[in-house]
């Protein structure tokens, strides 16, 4: 009980600064994966299979990428209610911070041309995503709310998360290249690569359990995660 209560502050500062660094990590992953998205759609090259969506429906609006991101990310997260999925802060901060990030990165990023420029920017695009995403789940704050529509599917259907995801997908892909949306090698190459991606920088940015039983912000098990926003 004394240790509690030490004028040191020791268990308390270290509870604060393992929900501090899950929080930078959090914010720092969502926002690197609206930039690695955006170098994908600047590289021209194929897109994640969520962001051929956003973009074929961005051609048929006129809203931009980033917009169109929020607005679906937001209309998913609406379906979590039948199947009484739970979004946490990391779901909610997802659908805003991925797609202001996105369209802040495409404003900020020239226009390139020629495959000694695009093919480099892809490669960079999915091994950043890989990085964005080990970084936000890794900080345990809730799936996206994609992922949670996918994993609400699984329990309610009693399918498997890989028949979900795999329906899921192939439908947004589908809808979105007759919208306008890109697919291409890097859709192939990131379909290929986000996995074993993903689980390298999960164990890179992993953040040890806390030792209090603190319940302060819920955590998630990113052991557990499907490995997208």
């Amino acid at each position: 009980m004394c240790q509690a209560t030490t004028t040191t502050g020791g268990p308390v500062l270290s509870t604060q600064s393992r929900l501090g660094r899950r929080l930078i990590q959090l914010y720092v992953g969502l926002a690197l994966y609206g930039a690695s998205s955006a170098l994908l759609v600047e590289a021209s090259l194929g897109l994640e299979p969520w962001n051929v969506l956003h973009q074929g429906l961005a051609e048929l609006t006129g809203l931009s990428i980033g917009v169109v991101s929020i607005i679906v990310g937001a209309a998913v997260l609406l379906l979590w209610i039948p199947l009484r999925q739970r979004p946490g802060l990391g779901t909610v901060s997802n659908v805003f911070v991925v797609g202001i990030a996105m369209d802040a990165t495409l404003a900020a990023v020239p226009e390139v041309h020629g495959f000694a420029v695009r093919i480099p920017l892809m490669l960079t695009g999915i091994l950043l995503n890989g990085v964005a995403t080990g970084l936000y789940i890794a900080a345990s704050f809730g799936p996206g709310p994609r992922d949670g529509l996918m994993t609400g599917l699984h329990r309610r259907t009693g399918r498997s998360i890989r028949l979900m995801r795999t329906a899921v997908e192939v439908a947004v892909v589908v809808t979105g290249f007759a919208l306008g949306g890109t697919i291409g090698v890097g859709t192939v190459l990131y379909a290929v690569s986000i996995g074993p991606l993903a689980q390298l920088f999960l164990r890179v940015f992993a953040v040890s359990p806390a030792s209090d039983g603190s319940t302060v912000v819920a955590a998630g098990q990113p052991r557990g995660a499907i490995l997208r926003p």
